[in-house]
C-alpha cells in the first residue's frame, strides 16, 4: 500500500536566485557599505552616531516587537540591520537621536512587521518611515537648514533645492563630478553616486537584485528629464544632473528593488522601473518637493499588485 505523502505548494511564479534571506540581506549591506563610508567622511562623527543609532534601534524594536507577539526572533537574518542602515542613509547628519527611533520604529513595526514580517511589507519599510517623518517634522529634514553649520569646502546647498527655486543656472558651477564623488549636501548615505552604482553593479552581478527594475528606472527618468529639459532648458535641468542628485541612485538600487514590495515578472518589472523614473521628474519639476524619489517609490509600491497581475500566457491554455 502506498503512503500517503503531503506537499505544499505556492502560487506561480515561480523564481528563486538560489540565496537566503540572511545572505541576500547581508549582501545589500555591503553593497551599502561603500556609500555610507563616503557618507562619514564627509560629515563625520555626527553622521557615524546617526547611523549606530539607526541600526541597533531597528534591530531593538525588532527583537522587542517579536517577542512581544510571541513570534520567532528574526534579528540574526539581518532584516532590521538592513532596514535600519537604509533608513539612516536617508537621514541628515544632524538628525537627533529620538527622531532616529521614532524613524526606525516606523520602519520596523507599521513598514512591516505590522503585515506579519520579511516578505508581507507592501511598502519599503525606510521609504514610508522616511515619508512619514518628513510630515510630521518637516524641519528636521531640511538638509540646507539643518547642515548649515557644517564647514563644507564645496558646494553648500542642497543641488535639488537649488535648481528647483532658482533653475539650472544657480547650479552651473556645480560639476558633475562633485555629485559623482558625494560632494553635495544631502543624506548620509545618499550623495555619492558612484559608491551607490559600485554597491548596484555588485548587486545585480551577483543576483540579489533583478537589473530589469533599476535599469527601467533610470531610463524612465533620463527620458523624462531629457524632454523637459528639451523644452525649458532655462528651466529644467539635464538628465545627468537628476541621475546623480538627491535620493536617485540610492532609490534605484537599494529601495525599489525591494522584494516585498516591487513585480517579479519581466514586463511588470520594467513598466514599474519606467513609472518610477517618470515619477520622480514630475514631481521635481512641477510637484512639490524638491527630490521626490521617496514619494515616487512608495506611489509605485501602491501600484505593485495591479502590475504583477500581468503575467505571460500558461503554458498549455488554449488561443
Amino acid at each position: 500500500m502506498n503512503s500517503e505523502k503531503k506537499f505544499l505548494v505556492s502560487h506561480a511564479p515561480f523564481w528563486h536566485n538560489g540565496s537566503g534571506v540572511p545572505e541576500r540581506n547581508y549582501n545589500i549591506i555591503i553593497a551599502a557599505l561603500p556609500a555610507v563610508l563616503v557618507g562619514l567622511s564627509v560629515f563625520g562623527v555626527p553622521a557615524l552616531g546617526v547611523i549606530c543609532m539607526s541600526v541597533s534601534s531597528a534591530i531593538g524594536w525588532e527583537f522587542a516587537i517579536t517577542r512581544l507577539s510571541k513570534r520567532p526572533v528574526t534579528v540574526g537574518d539581518g532584516n532590521a540591520a538592513l532596514i535600519g542602515l537604509l533608513f539612516g542613509m536617508l537621514l541628515p547628519a544632524t538628525s537627533p537621536w529620538w527622531l532616529v527611533i521614532t524613524g526606525t520604529f516606523v520602519a520596523i513595526l507599521i513598514g512591516q512587521q505590522i503585515f506579519g514580517g520579511i516578505g508581507g511589507n507592501p511598502f519599503n519599510p525606510p521609504a514610508l518611515a522616511f515619508a512619514i517623518l518628513s510630515i510630521a517634522w518637516k524641519k528636521y529634514l531640511d538638509f540646507d537648514a539643518q547642515l548649515i553649520n557644517f564647514d563644507f569646502n564645496f558646494f553648500g546647498h542642497h543641488p535639488l533645492v537649488a535648481v528647483k527655486a532658482f533653475g539650472p543656472e544657480n547650479i552651473a558651477g556645480l560639476p558633475l563630478s562633485d555629485l559623482l564623488l558625494g560632494r553635495q549636501v544631502g543624506g548620509i548615505g545618499a550623495g555619492c553616486g558612484l559608491a551607490l552604482i559600485l554597491g548596484g553593479v555588485y548587486l545585480i552581478a551577483r543576483g540579489f537584485v533583478r537589473w530589469e527594475i533599476p535599469i527601467a528606472f533610470i531610463v524612465g527618468l533620463f527620458v523624462t528629464a531629457g524632454l523637459f529639459h528639451m523644452g525649458n532648458p532655462a528651466k529644467y535641468a539635464d538628465p545627468l544632473f537628476h541621475l546623480l542628485a538627491g535620493n536617485t541612485l540610492l532609490g534605484a538600487f537599494f529601495l525599489i528593488t525591494d522584494d516585498s514590495s516591487s513585480p517579479v515578472n519581466l514586463v511588470p518589472m520594467l513598466i514599474y522601473g519606467l513609472m518610477g523614473g517618470m515619477m520622480v521628474i514630475l514631481i521635481r519639476n512641477i510637484g512639490i518637493y524638491p527630490d521626490g524619489v521617496i514619494n515616487a517609490v512608495l506611489v509605485i509600491n501602491l501600484l505593485n499588485p495591479l502590475l504583477d497581475k500581468i503575467r505571460p500566457k500558461a503554458l498549455g491554455k488554449a488561443a
